[in-house]
């Protein structure tokens, strides 16, 4: 899950170094030791959610492509991601990426993108990826996506988030994809059976508010909703107002967490600059991601 939309990609530039966005052409050569990347933002957001990261990779010289699905509300997951396996086939196709990728999502994007490379492709493997690079992912099954369907809680949770994390008029009953990442759904469990592939490096960042500052997330008094081990609905402050920790979490893979300030410091984001829908414009995030497309030596 994502949230708020961002605005739309800039256009190339002349004399940037080498860039892929939607309806361009590529130009210039990529320089050593940078893998293609691929952005997959999460539920209602669409590509400009990655213009700040955008505009990074190619300050570093990373070719990249953004797959766009906001226009695939009425989908399952598992279509989706069958759209996104096509759109990396067109992708190395039409500008001659034969070597692995990287894969960077937000939110329930980092779904879309295991579904494929995990239950689709795990057994041909015929996508070699590098890195998958979740941020704020719900690996696990989404908390709020349960509460939205919560006949007693679910209503008042709505209405609380309409305009901030969800559309107004939202549905749940009625949105697939919402559906999908609740806990017990099939596409869950189809994730859990599939298991993570040994030749991906994933990577998964995560936010904190670790001094419980109630403006990181003021809708919900800076904590996150998470399914207790009793299915009761326990308020906690590992995660960024929408996704948990827990939820965030893969068998072996640690968490890369990003803690709020308590305050107003200054050289850091301020604390709401760590919530979930922020998270792909938070610089220290933009310079984590980097940190990991771009081996040191290299830098």
């Amino acid at each position: 899950m994502a949230g708020m939309q961002g605005t739309d990609f800039p256009g190339p530039a002349t004399g940037s170094p080498c860039l892929f966005v939607e309806e361009s052409e590529p130009y210039c050569l990529m320089l050593p030791s940078r893998c293609p990347v691929i952005l997959v933002h999460g539920w209602n957001s669409h590509p400009g959610v990655w213009k700040s990261l955008g505009a990074r990779l190619t300050e570093a010289g990373i070719p990249f492509r953004a797959f766009d699905h906001s226009a695939m509300r009425d989908m399952a997951l598992p279509g989706i991601s069958s759209a996104l396996d096509t759109f990396i086939h067109d992708v190395r196709d039409g500008n001659g990426w034969t070597g692995p990728i990287d894969i960077v999502c937000h939110s329930m994007g980092t779904c879309i993108a295991r579904y494929l490379v995990e239950v689709l492709d795990g057994d041909a493997r015929t996508h070699a990826v590098r890195q998958l690079i979740g941020l704020a992912p719900p690996n696990n099954g989404s908390a709020l996506a349960e509460l939205f369907n919560d006949p007693v809680r679910g209503e008042a949770i709505i209405n609380r988030l309409t305009g901030v994390f969800v559309p107004k008029g939202f549905d749940p009953g009625r949105d697939q994809l919402v559906q999908d990442v609740r806990p017990g759904s099939p596409v869950m469990q189809s994730l859990r059976t599939a298991g993570l592939r040994p030749d991906i490096t994933y990577r998964v960042i995560v936010a904190t508010n670790p001094a419980g500052i109630p403006g990181f997330f003021p809708w919900f008094g800076g904590k996150t909703w998470e399914i207790a081990g009793d299915g009761s609905y326990l308020p906690t402050l590992d995660g960024d107002g929408v996704v948990t920790h827990r939820e965030s979490l893969l068998p072996g893979i640690s968490l890369d967490v990003l803690q709020a300030p308590e305050g107003d410091e200054g050289h850091l984001p301020s604390p709401d600059q760590y919530c979930h829908v922020f998270l792909p414009k938070n610089p220290l995030v933009l310079d984590r991601i980097l940190e990991y497309l771009v081996p040191a030596p290299s830098r």
